[in-house]
C-alpha cells in the first residue's frame, strides 16, 4: 500500500477512534453498576459487571491506539512500517475487542447485517442507555473493520515473508 494511503488510513482511523472513545467515556462516566442493574438479581448483576468491564477495556484500547496514531502522525517523517504496525493493533485491539467482548454480553449476528436491522444481539435485554452506547459505536467499529481488513491477516503474512527472506 502506498505511503500516502497508509497515512490517510492512519488519520481516518485516529478520527474514528477519537469519536468512539468520547462516546464510551461519556457513557462510563454517567452510568454505574447500580444504575444499570435496576433489578439486582445475580444474573443481571453478572451481565452488567461483564458489560461494563468490556466497555472499560475497549475504552483503554481505543484511547491507547488513538494516542499511538497521533504520535505517528506528528512525526516530521512518516514511518510507514510503524504506521502499518499501529493499524494492525487498531484492528486487533479495538475492532476485535468490540466485536468479541470477553463477557459475551452481546455479539454480532451476521444474518442481520444486510437486512437494515441492528446486527448486534444482546445476551439479555439491556437498559436503553447500555443498548444505545453499543449500537452508537457499532458503526464506527464496523467502518474500522472494513478499512483495516488488510491488517487482519495480510499484514502478518507480509511480515513473515520478509523475515523468511521470500
Amino acid at each position: 500500500m502506498p505511503e500516502a494511503n497508509t497515512q490517510h488510513l492512519c488519520e481516518s482511523a485516529r478520527d474514528k477512534l477519537k469519536t468512539a472513545a468520547e462516546r464510551l467515556e461519556q457513557f462510563l462516566n454517567h452510568y454505574s453498576l447500580p444504575q444499570l442493574a435496576e433489578e439486582p438479581d445475580e444474573e443481571t448483576t453478572r451481565f452488567y459487571k461483564g458489560f461494563l468491564s468490556d466497555l472499560r477495556h475497549l475504552l483503554v484500547f481505543t484511547e491507547a491506539n488513538y494516542e499511538k496514531l497521533g504520535v505517528l502522525l506528528r512525526r516530521p517523517n512518516f514511518d510507514k512500517e510503524a504506521a502499518e504496525k499501529a493499524l494492525y493493533h487498531v484492528y486487533h485491539d479495538c475492532v476485535n475487542n468490540f466485536f468479541y467482548p470477553k463477557s459475551e454480553g452481546y455479539a454480532e449476528d451476521g444474518r442481520y447485517a444486510y437486512t437494515g436491522q441492528d446486527a448486534i444481539r444482546f445476551r439479555r435485554k439491556p437498559v436503553r442507555a447500555a443498548r444505545d452506547v453499543v449500537l452508537d459505536v457499532t458503526k464506527i467499529y464496523e467502518e474500522l473493520r472494513d478499512d483495516l481488513t488488510y491488517y487482519e491477516s495480510d499484514y502478518l503474512t507480509q511480515l513473515r515473508m520478509q523475515k523468511s527472506g521470500c
